[in-house]
């Protein structure tokens, strides 16, 4: 797409809301309900504790209270929980960000919503629409399986859609519920370390068409862009097994990152007359520590410029898809941005893949 496209065929994101379950548990005692279950395993404890400090998590906001986890023992009871708390958060996130925008659920025309820490069919979103009041006639993209890079990949695919009717608005829905996967009998480093990073929320995003939205409502997708890296499928997803899923999280990932991000980075703005230092705000994904810092590295990018991305990892943890968009709903309402400033939301996950947008306010 020409940077110069009109604004009338250029989406706009008029909202990000975010929400959080009501169980909040400290760093501290996540480690200790971990140490009491593992402890029988014959485990080393005191590793356990250094990978937890190691993510730089203070604490997480988890679908339950820590104490009814340990009954969950079943995938379907877990699973039948994330249905549960998944149709209340998203209900909540919905209704909040519709209010932000002064609309309705019957002004919305399509819905995508992503996840990949629970399955349901129907989907959530086909719930979600008797609960809010939906038309019949809405339309509905459900996509499973993105993981972490899906905030930015259901915003880009909700924008695509937007520039072939411009007239419309769109959701696009995360709801994740990390804390519904632990698997309790796998002492892997992977999921030791998935136990102390992810936690749980939904945030929602408004799009509308360039026809829709008023001048200055907020700001505009100018492009979006995909990439694949070759033969990478085990770098991270999941390993579906009788009890659930079990996370692949290969140590490559933040290689991968200083490998790849900067070309791609560049080769996306370079087709727009843009260069990295162009780039006034970067909304980036919360993928740990080290992620963060490959960020930083690959794109040459000045101390503070992702200090909102750092901020909620070390507040919330990574919340998969959702982690982006809490980011990029601090950036929209910090009024920060100035008319004409452009910024690059990113996020990479299983595939193994990367997700561009290219905002301007």
């Amino acid at each position: 797409m020409n940077s110069v496209a009109s604004q009338a065929s250029t989406p706009v994101v008029r909202a990000v809301e975010r929400v959080l379950p009501s169980h909040y548990a400290s760093q501290d005692e996540i480690i200790g309900s971990l140490r009491d279950m593992w402890a029988t395993r014959h485990y080393n404890l005191d590793r356990l504790e250094d990978l937890h400090r190691a993510v730089q998590v203070k604490g997480r906001y988890l679908a339950l209270p820590v104490d009814q986890y340990a009954a969950l023992t079943t995938f379907q009871q877990r699973n039948d929980a994330w249905i549960k708390v998944s149709l209340e958060l998203g209900e909540q996130v919905v209704r909040q960000a519709l209010a932000r925008t002064g609309l309705t659920p019957r002004d919305v025309d399509h819905i995508f919503f992503v996840t990949v820490t629970g399955i349901s069919t129907p989907s959530i979103d086909t719930r979600l629409m008797n609960r809010l009041g939906m038309r019949s006639d809405m339309k509905r993209t459900p996509i499973f399986g993105l993981g972490c890079v899906a905030g930015a990949a259901g915003t880009a695919r909700a924008a695509d859609y937007l520039r072939a009717f411009p007239d419309q608005t769109v959701l696009m829905l995360a709801v994740e519920l990390c804390s519904l996967t632990l698997q309790r009998e796998d002492l892997s480093i992977p999921n030791i370390i998935a136990s102390g990073l992810f936690g749980d929320g939904a945030a929602c995003v408004v799009l509308q068409g360039g026809r829709r939205a008023a001048e200055g409502a907020g700001p505009r997708v100018v492009d979006t862009r995909s990439v694949l890296y070759p033969d990478t499928e085990r770098i991270m997803g999941w390993d579906v097994v009788d009890t659930g899923f079990k996370v692949v999280l290969s140590a490559k990932v933040p290689q991968l990152v200083r490998d790849y991000i900067r070309r791609d980075v560049e080769g996306f703005l370079a087709e727009h007359g843009l260069s990295r230092k162009d780039i006034k705000h970067w909304v980036a994904h919360t993928g740990g520590p080290k992620v963060l810092q490959s960020f930083e590295e690959a794109l040459e990018l000045a101390p503070g410029m992702l200090a909102r991305s750092w901020k909620s990892l070390q507040e919330v943890g990574n919340l998969s898809s959702a982690s982006v968009l809490f980011v990029l709903g601090e950036m929209v309402e910090s009024g920060e941005a100035r008319p004409g400033d452009w910024g690059v939301m990113m996020a990479m996950g299983p595939g193994f893949c990367a997700e561009l947008v290219l905002l301007r306010w």
